[in-house]
């Protein structure tokens, strides 16, 4: 949940926060809505994909929304956290907590309503299962990969696990137990995440460094590492996209969006790779904007997917 928030993935879309007009603007810009927005539409693929063709879609709205209170949850943590380096970075100096504009007791309460409303409904509407993995997306986004910034660059690879939960929460929410597809789009979320966030991370490299937080990019003799890591896991991805295509869990629809889904990604990367410029790395950025989207529509557009969940569905 950095997409739970992760994140996985989620946090790491570049924000420009700006001091909203409205009182109730500052509270949103708490829980980061794009990120609990893109939270919320992972989630709602994995819960639909749980439930099976034919199955009414406002069970799957619902354990989207509860998931995306939890993501907002560990959004308002993170800021809690963080308002002291938030201050030091151009992108963030303007969020309320570190203008003054909420207090901190009052975001905790806050993330604190928000934990428990989703998880108490993920417990009670859905299952046990559902809520204590979301809870535990929570704590690993918020208690592990939020202080290892200041610690490790391998807060990179931690982040990046709870980014990936959303749609396997929103399987479980529906199915009780993860299974096939609920890993499938975990796999492509773990890997998605890099070249996002290395374009992230080279883009702000100096706001990263003024803050004191370890990421690859600010370290010494680091000319070249986000490219190349953002290579590796893009080239990484495609393999894992097309998983569910080689296990005849999906159907040419998918396996033709996932290549050239892929085959972008990794143009892309390509390109930074070769040359990291502020251009390329915002083009490798729209890129994976882009591809998270689109592959949930080829997910759910595709016939054989259906005719597969039809078999395995009850």
């Amino acid at each position: 949940m950095r997409a739970l928030a992760g994140s996985t993935a989620l946090e790491r879309v570049p924000e420009r926060d700006r001091l909203e007009p409205s009182w109730t603007g500052a509270w949103l810009a708490l829980t980061k809505p794009r990120i609990a927005l893109l939270v919320a539409l992972a989630a709602l693929v994995g819960a639909m994909l749980a439930a099976g063709p034919g199955a009414r879609l406002a069970p799957s709205l619902e354990a989207a929304l509860w998931i995306a209170c939890v993501a907002a949850a560990s959004s308002v943590f993170n800021q809690v956290l963080e308002r002291d380096t938030d201050r030091l970075m151009e992108r963030t100096a303007s969020r309320p907590l570190v203008t003054g504009r909420l207090r901190v007791r009052d975001a905790i309460l806050f993330g604190a309503l928000l934990a428990a409303a989703g998880t108490a409904a993920l417990a009670l509407r859905f299952n046990a299962l559902a809520a204590l993995l979301a809870l535990a997306t929570l704590a690993a986004y918020a208690l592990v990969y939020t202080p290892l910034k200041r610690v490790s660059t391998l807060n990179t690879v931690v982040g990046a696990l709870p980014g990936a939960m959303p749609p396997l929460l929103g399987f479980v929410a529906l199915a009780g137990a993860p299974s096939g597809w609920a890993w499938f789009l975990f796999a492509v979320l773990f890997a998605w995440q890099f070249p996002h966030f290395m374009a992230i991370a080279w883009l702000y490299r100096a706001d990263y460094a003024r803050a004191g937080l370890r990421m690859l990019p600010c370290l010494p003799g680091s000319r070249g590492l986000a490219g190349r890591q953002a290579l590796y896991h893009s080239l990484a991805l495609l393999p894992v996209s097309l998983w569910p295509a080689a296990r005849g869990e999906a159907g040419a629809v998918y396996a033709a969006c996932a290549l050239a889904l892929g085959l972008a990604y990794i143009g892309f990367s390509v390109g930074f790779a070769l040359r990291e410029t502020p251009a390329r790395a915002r083009a490798l950025l729209l890129c994976s904007l882009v591809y998270l989207p689109a592959l949930f529509a080829a997910v759910l557009l595709d016939p054989a997917v259906h005719a597969a969940l039809a078999t395995t569905t009850p």
